[in-house]
């Protein structure tokens, strides 16, 4: 270094020129500035980028150096730098997560850093760690205004010619555009002068050029240098360059710089053995708070896949209670048409009918309407309960605080579906507090006592087709609806086979809502398990739920040939829930459409059968 290292002329020392004379640059302008070095390899472009850091480092100004093929380290055979990156050669391992630590260690307490990233097997969380150690040194430079290098290798690699620059590439360019005015300079290093962005090389204040070959490298030359000298650099000797800089008064100069003093880890390898040397390494302490951001990180890392593990279990939670909710939403479907159907079948007069037995049968109507309506309130809480259950589970990744209040959530909806369950339940059982009369009632509908409505003796209205029951009151007894004696049996038996009813449906969650009728061949087939298979699976292929599902086969039992719209509104099903089903069950040979509807192909059925 030349100059006083306290006044306004300090320059360093880096070679000289054909006549001998020494070469200086001055230490603001390499500090602040924008450099661009070049050449084909071996030429010593790397050579004298080294050499002007060691100028630097020997003048107690601190750099950053973003080190592609871990050739820099040798630098700590004289220096104390903090080498980091992928390696275990690296005094520490570090990522994007360390950058805002870099920066601080490098502005605020003059450490020198390698950072390098020639070890990264992820190439994205290297640039990224690039990316991030930069921004952070421009955005504190805004405010010390310390006089500062940043040192990039492979340039071309950020900042390429024509479309592909990512963001690193922009944050350089961005240094290199307003870093100056703040003290951040960046020195590019480059053996493709033709892949890096002109804009850049023409920009910067000095820039060398060592040998280059390639006709696509010397038009680089010719261009920005001139032609006689973009026809000389493929001459130029190893070490030797053409000097551009603003602040000399001549236009170019031809330089040979000198060897580096510190051990050329960038050297191609030759036979003979070549002994590391000792290297320094900044103090402990200085690299403690990099250490403690690594555990953290781990740590991190850790809590991360254990949050991910719990939401995994969480969505298996949660597919297990949709599951659960579909099944006692058909319940619910269920209960609702059978309800519906005794309400029907209680609506009807007649002459000779039973007053008290018609009011018994109107409680149990509205006592099974009211139960109906308590469960849809269950299922809309269980649904909600799933819902927030859902939407904490997103969040836990952000607020690792939340697992135990998403696991509530679950256990909450859980208890929520129990007591839905527990109201079927009840429901179902409603019919054990009266085991007693059971019995007696079933001999009594039997005898064609059960039943009895105010028009004469019925048997229960169907509660998969909402049909009435057939009348018998050619079979009934004459006397039986004017004994009042026998009044009260005849309401107890009609209620126990309401309640019967409506048990038997919620045990089957709403299967075979749709029964089959006396003597209907249709029904029988559908009732083989290779038919009920192929039904079940033209269900799961479709968006209808089980309930639906049941409801449709039924309806085209009973009424097809039938409308797909027909029969959509007949279901209250969405039509494109039910053309779903329709063209399941006849890509499985079940049903086929014809001009007036849709309908059940027998012979398809038996042979679906075995018949």
């Amino acid at each position: 270094m030349s100059g006083d290292a306290n006044g306004d002329e300090r320059s360093i020392r880096v070679g000289e020129t054909t006549d001998g004379d020494p070469v200086s640059l001055p230490v603001e302008q390499v500090l602040t500035g924008r450099a661009f070095v070049t050449g084909k390899s071996g030429s010593g472009k790397s050579n004298t980028a080294s050499v002007v850091v060691e100028e630097l480092l020997e003048a107690g100004f601190p750099v950053l150096i973003v080190d592609t093929d871990g050739e820099y380290y040798g630098l700590k055979e004289t220096y104390e730098l903090l080498h980091v990156g992928a390696d275990e050669e690296c005094d520490l391992q570090v990522g994007p997560e360390h950058a805002t630590k870099l920066a601080d260690l490098a502005l605020e307490q003059n450490v020198p850093i390698i950072l390098d990233v020639s070890g990264f097997l992820d190439t994205d969380a290297a640039d990224e760690l690039i990316r991030e150690t930069a921004r952070h040194l421009f955005a504190r430079e805004k405010k010390l205004k310390k006089p500062f290098l940043l040192v990039v290798e492979e340039v071309h690699e950020y900042i390429p010619e024509g479309a592909g620059m990512g963001d690193t590439g922009q944050m350089l360019i961005k240094i290199g555009k307003r870093g100056r005015k703040h003290g951040l300079g960046l020195l590019g290093i480059s053996q493709r002068p033709a892949d890096v962005k002109k804009d850049f090389i023409t920009q910067a204040n000095w820039l060398v050029w060592h040998r280059l070959t390639w006709d696509n490298d010397t038009r680089v030359v010719s261009r920005i240098v001139g032609s006689e000298y973009g026809e000389a650099v493929p001459e130029l000797g190893d070490g030797q360059a053409f000097v551009q800089t603003d602040w000399t008064d001549d236009a170019v100069r031809t330089v040979q710089f000198r060897r580096k003093r510190t051990f050329d880890a960038g050297a191609t390898p030759g036979l003979e053995d070549v002994e590391r040397p000792d290297l320094k390494s900044v103090s402990d302490d200085l690299t403690a708070d990099l250490a403690d951001i690594t555990e953290e990180e781990e740590r991190r890392e850790d809590r991360i896949e254990e949050l991910e593990s719990e939401l995994d279990q969480k969505q298996e939670r949660i597919d297990e209670l949709e599951a659960e909710l579909e099944r006692a939403r058909d319940v619910s479907h269920a209960a609702e048409r059978i309800a519906d159907t005794i309400a029907t079948a209680g609506g009807g007069g007649g002459d000779g009918g039973d007053a008290t037995g018609a009011a018994i049968k109107r409680e149990t109507v509205d006592r099974l309407q009211r139960e109906r309506d308590e469960l849809e309130r269950k299922l809309d809480r269980a649904e909600s309960q799933i819902a927030r259950l859902e939407g904490g589970g997103d969040a836990e990744v952000q607020a690792p605080a939340t697992p135990t209040t998403a696991v509530d959530s679950a256990d909450s909806a859980d208890a929520d579906e129990d007591e839905a369950q527990a109201t079927l339940d009840d429901a179902a059982s409603a019919a054990d507090d009266e085991g007693a009369d059971a019995a007696p009632a079933d001999e009594a509908a039997a005898d064609g006592g059960a039943a009895t409505d105010a028009g004469g003796e019925s048997t229960v209205a169907d509660a998969g087709n909402g049909s009435t029951a057939t009348d018998r009151s050619d079979d009934a007894d004459p006397a039986a609806g004017d004994r009042p004696e026998d009044a009260g049996s005849d309401s107890d038996s009609e209620e126990d086979a309401v309640v019967a009813a409506f048990r038997e449906q919620l045990t089957r969650t709403g299967e075979r809502l749709l029964a089959a009728e006396d003597g209907d061949d249709i029904a029988a087939l559908l009732s083989d398990d290779r038919v009920a298979e192929r039904v079940a699976a033209a269900r799961s292929e479709s968006l209808c739920s089980r309930g639906e599902a049941d409801l449709l086969v039924a309806a085209l039992r009973r009424d097809g040939p039938i409308e797909q719209s027909d029969l959509a509104a007949r279901v209250d099903a969405d039509a494109g829930a039910v053309q779903g089903f329709l063209t399941a069950l006849r890509s499985r040979d079940l049903v086929v459409e014809e001009a007036d509807g849709w309908r059940f192909d027998r012979a398809a059925l038996a042979a679906v059968a075995g018949d």
